[in-house]
């Protein structure tokens, strides 16, 4: 079964998860309008500023867009892109999609200043992944659906919900194709069923 995923190309780096979906030997394609949407079977929304990309999102009519995606095709959302998939936001400036019911904590671990290297837990894999956390957000209020996936000292760092998951960290930053790899197996999952 082939996979084309969509990488929304709005802000941020993007180009990154283009690379390591490459590395897996899975078809990408940068998504700037809405439209672009329909040839893909999942979708990744990349780490960048949170509230610049939901600015774009409402300027270029992506919420109702993705929002009807996401019900029947996997999303991944990566730092900015954990915010966007949020319940609920503790800043006025971002408009959630509400695709997991938690709520996103915008620099949960400091600015860019505090960004840190750490090894993260992971719960479907016994190694554990070196993390980079960018100005990273933090999950809480998590409804008793959704699955945690990976934890830092005690803290949330990775969820899932059905096809969809959601991590504060960036996964498309080193050459471990893990995370996404994991991600994918969901995504084929879901298509089968």
């Amino acid at each position: 079964m082939t996979i084309t995923v969509g990488v929304l190309a709005l802000q941020g780096a993007y180009q990154k998860h283009v690379k390591s979906l490459s590395r897996l030997g899975v078809e990408s394609r940068l998504i700037r309008k809405p439209g672009e949407l329909q040839a893909c079977s999942a979708l990744i929304i990349p780490g960048g500023e949170s509230t610049t990309i939901s600015l774009l999102m409402q300027e270029y009519g992506f919420y109702p867009a993705i929002k009807s995606f996401a019900e029947n095709h996997p999303v991944l959302g990566v730092c900015a892109g954990l915010i966007l998939m949020a319940d609920e936001v503790d800043d006025k400036r971002v408009t959630p999609l509400k695709l997991i019911a938690f709520k996103a904590r915008r620099n949960f671990y400091g600015r860019q200043v505090h960004s840190f290297t750490a090894d993260v837990t992971l719960n479907f894999d016994h190694r554990p992944f070196h993390a980079q956390f960018i100005r990273a957000p933090g999950i809480e209020e998590l409804s008793p659906e959704v699955e945690v996936l990976a934890s830092h000292n005690d803290e949330v760092v990775m969820i899932g919900a059905g096809k969809h998951i959601a991590l504060s960290f960036h996964p498309e930053l080193n050459d471990d194709t893990r995370i996404h790899n994991y991600w994918l197996s969901r995504c084929k999952q879901t298509a089968s069923n």
